[in-house]
């Protein structure tokens, strides 16, 4: 992939984050960042970052919430440098969140996301979403998800040589669910998620079952989908979410990403379905979780878990759309 002349001096993208309900944890491959799993998810609506890629005359330079990252600003140069090579122009990256960067809430799945759409515009690359979503997940590894909306699928590579394929299994519109996320800490995590997963693989005496177990689980959670079987889709969400938190557990140093008002609202979550709610939980590497309801009893379910001790804040968002063009402006 090479750069061409721009056209436009500027283009701002836009990607929701996207939340797994079939889990991915560890990678098979850590330069070309492929996973050793593959993940179904949905992309949400309400939260939305913003990328600004801009040509620039002094040199590569990246914003996040307008502080300036060096550690991210690396990692991400040396991603475009990667595919576009060492003579593409020079970029000025402004990135802003609505959300708790780094908390578990995939903030650079959708910055990498929105990053690969605004690049390919402003250099003209014409690139498919396919393409695109397997670029976007050398940056990280959920990020091909954003690339598309509603429920996702990520299969991981079947060969040695092959890449990841990532489709959308339905439309947002086609099964519409509603998440309530509760925000239990606005701190960055201590372990990031690709340090995690490297120690996971070398460590957890769960990692062999984790892989073992899991291609049964998309294969059901693709048939809940399908069926539009909402307890179904529960059952092996959940079940996948305390799986891949029992690997990081079982790693050592033990990766406990929970804290009080995470355990509370899990409780929570479980008396509200026992009582006939329609709603699930599911949990990041991160301390916030995500309550997946039914639409009728999104209100409800947001009503009930915003008292837990210790949450900070809620938030409430549909699915939504995949990664897109905001704007672009002529040089």
């Amino acid at each position: 992939m090479t750069a061409s002349e721009p056209t436009k001096s500027a283009v701002t993208a836009i990607a929701h984050p996207n939340i797994a309900l079939v889990k991915y944890w560890g990678k098979a491959d850590g330069e070309r960042n492929l996973p050793d799993v593959g993940s179904i998810s949905i992309t949400l609506d309400a939260l939305a970052p913003r990328t600004t890629v801009a040509l620039a005359e002094s040199g590569d330079h990246f914003s996040l919430n307008e502080s300036p990252e060096p550690a991210m600003s690396a990692r991400l140069f040396g991603f475009l440098d990667h595919f576009y090579g060492a003579d593409r122009p020079t970029l000025a990256v402004t990135s802003f969140n609505d959300f708790p960067t780094a908390a578990g809430l995939a903030s650079s799945a959708s910055g990498f996301a929105a990053l690969v759409v605004a690049v390919d515009a402003l250099l003209h690359g014409g690139h498919s979403t396919p393409t695109l979503a397997q670029q976007a997940g050398r940056g990280s590894g959920s990020a091909a998800r954003s690339l598309f909306g509603g429920f996702v699928r990520l299969d991981k590579p079947t060969g040695i040589d092959d890449d990841i394929t990532v489709t959308e299994l339905c439309a947002a519109a086609d099964f519409p669910l509603e998440v309530v996320v509760a925000i239990t800490s606005e701190q960055r995590k201590t372990v990031g998620s690709t340090e995690g997963m490297r120690t996971s693989k070398q460590t957890s005496p769960f990692y062999p079952a984790w892989i073992e177990t899991h291609e049964a689980d998309m294969a059901a959670a693709a048939g809940a989908i399908a069926q539009r079987d909402f307890e179904r889709l529960a059952n092996i969400s959940e079940h996948s979410c305390l799986k891949m938190h029992a690997v990081m557990q079982a790693t050592r140093p033990a990766m406990l990403y929970w804290n009080s008002a995470t355990v509370a609202w899990m409780h929570a979550v479980h008396a509200l379905r026992a009582s006939g709610t329609g709603v699930f939980f599911t949990i990041d590497a991160g301390p916030q979780v995500k309550a997946v309801c039914l639409p009728e009893h999104a209100s409800a379910v947001a009503d009930e878990l915003a008292s837990i001790n210790g949450v900070q804040r809620i938030l409430r968002t549909g699915l939504g759309k995949g990664a897109r063009i905001l704007s672009q402006g002529p040089n």
